[in-house]
Formats: C-alpha cells, sequence, structure tokens
C-alpha cells in the first residue's frame, strides 16, 4: 500500500500532497466549493462512507482548510465551510476541473464554471472569456453542461 508521508522530501508538493493528496479530500474541497455544508449532503453527494468522511473532515478542520460552525442549537448540527486556507485552492480545484476536460471527458465538461456577473465561460487561467476579469472562487457558479449531441 502507497503511504501518504513523503518524509525526507523538502518539497512543497510533497507537503501538500500529504494533506489534501487523497481522492476523497479533493472530493470533498471541491463540494464545499460548490456550496455544500452539512455532512449529510457530503455524504449525498460522494457516496462515501459515513465514517470516512468523518476521518477527512476532521483532518481537513485540523489542517485549518475546513472551519465547523453550529447552524443549530437543540438537537446541535454543525456545518462545514472552506477558510480562507481552503479558498486558496480554488486554483488548485480549476486546474484539476480543466484539465480532467481537456484529456479525460470524450464527451465534453460535464460542468462549466461562468462568471457572476456577465456569464462568461472562465478559463484554466481563471478568466472570463466574455469580459476578461480575472475572477475567484466567490465570482463564479457551476452550471451544467448541456450534453454533446451525436454526429449524425
Amino acid at each position: 500500500m502507497l503511504g501518504n508521508k513523503y518524509e525526507g522530501q523538502v518539497c512543497s508538493i510533497a507537503r501538500s500532497l500529504e494533506l489534501i493528496g487523497e481522492r476523497w479530500t479533493l472530493l470533498i474541497i471541491r463540494d464545499a466549493f460548490l456550496g455544500i455544508r452539512r455532512f449529510d449532503d457530503f455524504q449525498r453527494s460522494l457516496g462515501i462512507a459515513r465514517n470516512v468522511l468523518q476521518g477527512r473532515l476532521e483532518r481537513l478542520i485540523e489542517a485549518g482548510i475546513i472551519e465547523r460552525r453550529r447552524y443549530q442549537e437543540h438537537p446541535e448540527r454543525f456545518e462545514y465551510r472552506l477558510t480562507e486556507m481552503g479558498i486558496d485552492l480554488w486554483p488548485v480545484v480549476l486546474s484539476l476541473l480543466h484539465w480532467g476536460d481537456k484529456h479525460l471527458a470524450p464527451d465534453g465538461p460535464p460542468m462549466l464554471i461562468e462568471h457572476r456577473d456577465c456569464g462568461g465561460r472562465v478559463n484554466d487561467r481563471r478568466i472570463c472569456e466574455e469580459c476578461g476579469a480575472l475572477v475567484g472562487p466567490r465570482d463564479v457558479k457551476p452550471v451544467r453542461a448541456e450534453p454533446v449531441a451525436a454526429a449524425p
């Protein structure tokens, strides 16, 4: 089994992978960017075992990427939100999305990222292709892509 520690590696990529390199972790972060906040919603979206989800969320909280906030007192309920450290992962998530669309989506991208202000599509450099604005995660919205029609 491949370990998740890169001891002896003096490398920021290795350090980052120790924290966010596991597949469920990046998918949790993706879903947080898509607006998912509650445990059951993460679990439903990902189809992940509850104990695995709990462990990944705890690790992200401990690392400072996600914070747990109470939204209800009786019964006590919590939501999970990206911190500034987590929001700083947006270029990474967006780059992975575009890379996957380019190389691994033969039927076209399943989701597009649009600029909220003008509706333009956001490219892999975080530039709105319509108005030319450099956009951040709070400036965009995900939109389900239209299926690509098969050629006659």
